[in-house]
Order: structure tokens, then sequence, then C-alpha cells
């Protein structure tokens, strides 16, 4: 089978929890899942629950301060190079169908890997290897090179009304 690239993006809320239904998807399947996520050093609900899914290995880099566009320090750098360096050798290793690489799109869009060295990495990604990539403003460039882009629209937020983020809904 074919591997494909695609991409979740948008305002809206739901781009990792597509990704992760599709990491759960295919380990019913017993396809093998390597999930990368950038800048998400915090206690998600997900972290909990994957490890009692077999076929599906979750890696996580990043500090638990948040980074801002424009005001990264080395340190999110450094963790940004590390985690796709992770993606791209499980990509590479013939381990796993399918990667995930969380959050890349922001990580691009915060300037923290250059755009050329992704761009490289998935024109020459192993035919067989799947390959997702979420996060807000996905570069035209990515999205030229995609087979599939779904762009989540936020229409409504509880956030609009004040509601913070719920234990085991949002995070």
């Amino acid at each position: 089978m074919k591997g494909l690239i695609q991409i979740y993006t948008g305002n809206g809320k739901g781009k990792t929890t597509a990704a992760l239904g599709l990491a759960l998807r295919a380990a019913g399947r017993d396809k093998k899942v390597l999930i990368v996520q950038f800048m998400k050093k915090w206690d998600y609900g997900e972290l909990h629950s994957i490890k009692l899914i077999p076929g599906i290995t979750i890696k996580t880099f990043g500090t638990k301060d948040f980074v801002y566009k424009g005001k990264a320090k080395e340190i999110d750098y450094k963790e940004a190079k590390k985690a796709f360096a992770e993606g791209t050798e499980g990509a590479l290793s013939g381990q796993f169908d399918i990667v995930i690489f969380d959050e890349l799109n922001v990580v691009l869009d915060f300037e923290l890997l250059k755009l050329e060295e992704v761009v490289d990495f998935l024109k020459k990604k192993p035919e067989a290897v799947e390959i997702i990539i979420t996060g807000r403003n996905a570069p035209a460039e990515l999205v030229n090179l995609a087979d599939l882009v779904t762009e989540m629209q936020e229409v409504k937020h509880p956030f609009q009304k004040g509601i913070q983020a719920r234990l085991g809904i949002e995070y």
C-alpha cells in the first residue's frame, strides 16, 4: 500500500484528535504507528491511554513552557530538531507504517525548523509510510505536497464563554 501525506490544519479544534483517531484505527489493523509530538511536554490524557495500545509509540518533545512566535528560546529550537529527527528516523527505519508529526505546522510557522528540511524529507519519504502532519498555519509548500488536507474551522468554541480547558476533554 502506498503511504500518503495527510495534513490536519486550521484554527478549529480537533487536529491532534483526528490524527490520534487515525492511529487508533491503524493499531486496530496491526499497523505500527509512531507519534512525535512537538511543543507538548504537558500531561495530556492521550499519553496515559496510548501506552495501553499495542502498536502505537508516542514521544513528546518541548518544555513545559509555552512557546510564543518570535520569542522562542534556544531549548525550543533544540527540542524541535530532536523531535523532527525522531520522526524522520522512525519513518526511515522500516519499523512504522504511519508517522504522525503532531504540531509540526506550528513549529514551521514559528521558524523553529527550516521548511526546506521538512520538504526534502517529504519528497524522499519511504513510499509505504503514511505521514500525518498537524497544526495551525500549514505552509503552502506542504499543502502542495500533501495528498489530503483537512482544514478545521472554528465556528464556536467554549473558550468564547470563558470555559477553560477541561481534564479528559481538551487535555
